[in-house]
């Protein structure tokens, strides 16, 4: 067993939106960080979202005021920070006269939404009547419908790139990142956590590392990782299942996002216009599964669809129309009575005293909060360490794939053999690193044709996420970093080719290259319905 004789400061478990957020905001005020990730990068609850940054209207009906606020002052700082990766967009509310929430309730809301949106980057909210709903929207069902409401929030399409550039950011900033390395023991001694025991997933080496400070950013894994201490903890997560379908598009779909009171339960859903697709979801129940194997339900996914069709009545979607599904588990507090939807979402920061100092868990959280959870996380950090850090700069700081994107759109726009759709593909995964994909292609030839055919997909893309990007196996480059595993199709079509540019990479052996694309298609096929 191998061992880091240096100390870190902070070891940070988990590498979803919120351990990313922690390990970025840590390693630029100084500290020295290790991220320690059982899987990939945003392979959890950060990739199951709605893919929404929002101030959470819904919210507003349980009083969450502070937490709502928060949301849209983060929302600003995003579109700011994260200009590639957040864009506007106009949400919907169609108003019947059987919903639970009627115009008034409605309007009082979004009253409310604008007044808490100080220096808000986006259009206030509108109100439309029931013939200027279908003028807009002609496939809306239009039996029973009152009114609608519009209002702007944001949409991350690839929440797992979000996720990956703060991972960036933060090893740029010193941080050290270790995905598929599974947290096996948490040691103790006189009462304050020493050092952190974790498997290599894929080679099989056992090491070991001394910290300080443990942050379990684990998500519906926190009580797993706290079991590795061997003491005792009551339960922190009683996280609830949500599931999304994914469709391509329909009859009469909206060409707005819509915010849809279910008739079933009266829960509100979305069916958003995403990634050339529809994104439908999500559900709300409580799980205690295996968190390994979590799918859409077929009664979760008969409701989406039935809902769906209800408002957009000409869809007429069927199992058959879906492209895949995603679940996943919110890692929410423990409650064992209630409505699923009354369980507070603001975060948790919990020291975990009672099993040894140094040791902090955190509990919810939202997409849209992650800086500011990490902000809060390691002022806390710094506490427990006895020591002044400088003040948090994550505010300000542009993620790496938000600087030079005019620059980068002008040099993408003169490269032969890449399509304008092409062009705005790699913006909007990238961003201003684009400009390094095109400098790889100018270095290495071979590398800058399109792999597919309509030119939106270089070669070079496959390297350059091998060598900067940390993805280690072809599900992480299909999936988290080329984004084409999200498409209609999955990029099945492709997976050949990407995989003999993988295996060039990695020198892979044949059979390497076979067993990486049995793991890939293994992995999407998981994603079917």
């Amino acid at each position: 067993m191998s061992s880091q004789s240096a100390p870190f400061d902070v070891a940070v478990i988990g590498a979803g939106v919120n351990g990313a957020g922690i390990a970025f905001d840590a390693a630029l005020r100084g500290l020295r960080v290790v991220v320690l990730e059982q899987n990939d990068i945003c392979s959890g609850t950060s990739a199951i979202s709605s893919r929404l940054i929002h101030g959470g209207l819904r919210y507003l009906e349980y009083g969450e005021i502070p937490l709502v606020f928060e949301s849209l002052r983060e929302r600003i700082l995003l579109r700011r920070i994260a200009a590639h990766l957040v864009k506007p967009i106009r949400i919907c509310i169609p108003i019947y006269e059987s919903a639970r929430r009627g115009p008034l309730l409605i309007r009082l809301g979004m009253i409310a939404y604008d007044l808490l949106s100080v220096r808000k980057t986006v259009p206030v909210h509108d109100m439309l009547s029931r013939d200027e709903a279908i003028e807009a929207e002609p496939g809306l069902a239009a039996e029973g419908l009152r009114s609608e409401a519009r209002y702007y929030d944001a949409q991350v399409t690839f929440a797992e790139r979000l996720v990956l550039e703060n991972l960036l950011a933060a090893r740029s900033a010193g941080a050290e990142v270790h995905t598929y390395s599974s947290v096996t023991k948490i040691n103790i001694e006189r009462g304050a956590v020493s050092t952190l025991e974790f498997k290599d997933n894929i080679t099989g080496e056992q090491k070991t590392i001394a910290a300080s400070v443990v942050v379990n950013a684990a998500g519906p894994w926190v009580d797993q990782v706290l079991a590795t201490t061997a003491r005792v903890s009551p339960r922190l997560i009683g996280g609830t299942k949500g599931s999304h379908i994914v469709v391509g598009p329909f009859k009469g779909a909206p060409k707005d996002a819509f915010y849809v009171e279910a008739a079933a339960d009266g829960r509100p859903f979305f069916i958003i216009p995403w990634n050339d697709q529809y994104l439908i979801g999500t559900t709300d129940i409580r799980y205690s599964g295996d968190l390994n194997e979590i799918r859409a339900s077929r009664e979760e996914v008969d409701y989406l669809l039935s809902e769906t069709n209800r408002v957009f009545p000409a869809a007429q979607l069927g199992r058959e129309d879906i492209n895949y599904a995603y679940a996943g588990v919110r890692p929410l507090p423990h409650r064992q009575k209630g409505p699923e939807s009354s369980i507070t979402r603001r975060h948790i920061i919990r020291r975990n005293r009672k099993i040894a100092r140094g040791l902090i868990s955190i509990i919810g959280g939202k997409l849209t909060t992650y800086r500011s959870l990490a902000e809060q996380t390691v002022d806390r950090v710094g506490k427990t360490l006895g020591r002044r850090l400088p003040d948090c700069r994550t505010r300000d700081a542009l993620l790496p794939g938000a600087y030079r994107l005019d620059e980068a759109r002008t040099v993408l726009e003169s490269l032969q053999g890449l399509s304008t759709k092409g062009v705005q593909r790699l913006l909007s995964i990238y961003g201003g690193r684009s400009i390094d994909i095109v400098e790889l292609t100018q270095s290495e030839p071979s590398l800058g044709k399109a792999i597919d055919a309509g030119e939106t997909i270089l070669a070079a893309e496959v390297v350059f996420v091998i060598r900067e990007e940390m993805a280690r196996t072809l599900a992480d480059i299909v999936h988290r970093r080329l984004m084409i595993g999200l498409a209609a199709d999955q990029g099945r079509a492709l997976y050949e080719i990407v995989a003999a540019i993988a295996a060039a990479e990695f020198a892979w052996s044949d059979e390497d290259r076979r067993e990486q694309l049995e793991s890939l298609r293994y992995y999407s096929a998981s994603l079917r319905v």
